[in-house]
């Protein structure tokens, strides 16, 4: 067994606090992997504090966003060696023999993908994520950072970063398309730069005047004030795709649907911790589609890694130790983070 330490969360809602545990040894296809940065995701908060009520275990390690380096490898391991830069996102393992695995979408697992932390693993253990210092995972859940991404700015491509790409690429983002993207955080900045690298109109629709600037820098092309009743009215029927990266179920999601084109399609990615209203009826009249979307497999999370390096996109992040990353789970309710916190895990 290899000694860990990390920071977890000993009960639903309780601060996170130095954690010591064990990681196992590395099997035959295992990476073990010395953890540099973990980006912090709003999804380890609702985790932490079991707000979506899916009783995940506990002492809990969050963090699937995980970047650093190989210290060793198991007996068979092909695919890296001693000293490589990899990362860690929201998957460890699938069953890898259904339908969906087999069509390298075990992100989709019908047996359900093992999570990065907070999951149960085929020997029965539990996962514990990046909020620490090492990580054992077999080499086929292990993904290659381009030299061109600094580590502590590729360590939220692997779940902010795929969150956003995989959906843009499934529908389409691309020259002649127009894309909104509801909300400017850690996810809507990624949608941005992403869907303005890939070639399509980027329009950020936020109830914050105050974003429009940033907006502007991410490579948005053109700014919504939603909070005006204006917006909706003189932009219907303009888009072809609209990402939802807010984690709020107090949306009128009616004014969002009446946006987009006739077959235009809103992609839901965030989470909130209550269920969003719908009527069908602004799909009904336009034949558009409301949708969800799951990360991106391990095939297509290698792909937007190494799309953004060849493009040199990165996260706005703030580094931040792991003693204060309580402090900074209050920052991110508060939306007071320009637009990622990365913990500095060489701090533990």
């Amino acid at each position: 067994m290899i000694k860990a330490k990390g920071m977890a969360a000993s009960k639903p809602k309780a601060p996170l606090a130095l954690y010591s545990f064990e990681r196992r040894s590395p099997q035959d296809h295992d990476v073990v992997i010395d953890i540099k940065y973990c980006g912090i995701c709003h999804s380890d908060i609702h985790m932490t504090r079991d707000e979506w009520g899916m009783g995940a275990p506990f002492p809990m390690v969050p963090g699937h966003e995980i970047a650093g380096v190989v210290t060793a490898i198991g007996s068979k391991v092909t695919k890296y060696k001693v000293g490589d830069r990899v990362g860690v996102g929201c998957l460890v393992d699938s069953c890898r023999s259904c339908a969906h695995c087999e069509q390298d979408l075990e992100n989709y697992c019908i047996n359900g993908s093992t999570m990065t932390y907070g999951s149960v693993e085929k020997d029965g253990t539990v996962t514990q994520g990046g909020y620490s210092n090492v990580i054992v995972v077999t080499e086929d859940f292990v993904l290659r950072i381009p030299d061109a991404l600094p580590l502590e700015k590729a360590a939220p491509l692997l779940c902010a970063g795929i969150t956003t790409y995989s959906p843009l690429r499934h529908w389409g983002a691309g020259p002649g398309k127009k894309v909104a993207v509801m909300g400017l955080g850690g996810l809507g900045h990624m949608a941005v730069k992403i869907g303005a690298a890939m070639g399509a109109e980027v329009t950020v629709l936020s109830r914050s005047e105050n974003k429009r600037e940033d907006a502007k820098k991410l490579g948005a092309h053109k700014f919504l004030v939603t909070s005006k009743q204006s917006a909706f009215e003189e932009n219907a029927l303009q888009f072809d795709i609209i990402i939802n990266t807010i984690s709020s179920s107090e949306i009128d999601m009616a004014s969002y649907f009446n946006l987009l084109k006739l077959d235009g399609t809103l992609v839901s990615v965030g989470v909130p911790e209550n269920p969003l209203t719908v009527h069908p009826f602004p799909l009904i009249l336009m034949r558009r589609s409301f949708a969800g979307s799951l990360i991106g497999s391990i095939k297509e999370t290698q792909e937007m890694l190494d799309f953004c390096g060849a493009r040199e996109i990165v996260p706005e992040i703030e580094m931040v130790t792991p003693d204060k990353v309580n402090e900074a789970y209050e920052r991110v309710l508060k939306s007071d983070v320009r637009y990622r916190f990365v913990i500095d895990m060489g701090k533990l």
